[in-house]
């Protein structure tokens, strides 16, 4: 469910379930932290590019796989893979068609460069699900646009367009073609033209280590709470609700 394959210096990755959306499961979970790390240790691979098959980028987590393998721990599959995403030292590149909810929109802001097509949708459903955000994009989005504008993405949990994502500055170019894989395709081949060490040392500058340790610990800080509400009685329904169809009563619930 997770397709790669090396050309030109690109590690092309797929995220190949497109009857599901590309929803995650636990296995394609530590697919991908494997095929992202042995990729970024790979001295032939300068460039490293993640999409999604069909008409979606991601939906997130698969809701059925993720209740029969809960995490039970902040050393899970899905916290593995953020850390992975945070300490990569080689770029990544996103091109995002069709919807990226959940663990597919955090992962965004991981990536150095972000490609979205016009109709792509971000959807960031923690708390109407019961939980916290994850992937420390609770230290990252307010960061990048303020508390204010943070809180009003990350608490309603409502979808952002690809216009809306590029203007608050989380997306580098929305792409009027069908796709946003060739335009994607067509910057990461420029970047494998140029300094892999200077691209490099150029990225770990705009992280910085600072940066780095604090995203780093936000993210075990989201780790421990998200675990924490997930065997909670908010989560529990709404996790149920989801697969029922139906909105979630959280009266008196936390």
């Amino acid at each position: 469910m997770i397709s790669h394959h090396l050309a030109d210096s690109i590690l092309k990755i797929l995220l190949n379930r497109p009857e599901k959306k590309n929803a995650f499961t636990v296995s394609m979970y530590q697919e991908l932290t494997k095929v992202l790390s042995e990729g970024d240790q790979n001295p032939e691979v300068k460039v490293i590019l993640i999409s999604g098959a069909g008409n979606a980028f991601s939906a997130g987590n698969d809701i059925a796989d993720f209740m029969n393998s809960p995490i039970t721990h902040e050393d899970a599959p899905p916290i593995n893979l953020l850390k992975i995403l945070a300490g990569l030292t080689k770029p990544l590149i996103a091109a995002v068609d069709g919807v990226a909810v959940g663990i597919g929109a955090t992962m965004i802001f991981h990536c150095d460069l972000v490609y979205a097509q016009k109709d792509a949708r971000f959807i960031f459903p923690f708390v109407s699900l019961g939980l916290v955000p994850e992937g420390a994009i609770s230290l990252l989005l307010p960061r990048l646009i303020g508390h204010q504008r943070a809180s009003e993405i990350l608490l309603f949990g409502e979808a952002l367009s690809a216009e809306d994502a590029h203007q608050v500055g989380f997306i580098n170019k929305v792409i009027l073609e069908p796709s946003a894989l060739p335009y994607a395709e067509q910057r990461a081949k420029k970047l494998t033209a140029l300094s892999s060490g200077s691209i490099m040392n150029t990225k770990s500058l705009l992280k910085g280590i600072a940066l780095k340790k604090e995203v780093l610990h936000q993210i075990e800080v989201e780790g421990k709470l998200f675990v924490d509400r997930l065997h909670g009685p908010a989560a529990k329904e709404a996790l149920i609700a989801f697969l029922e169809k139906r909105t979630p009563n959280f009266e008196g619930l936390e």
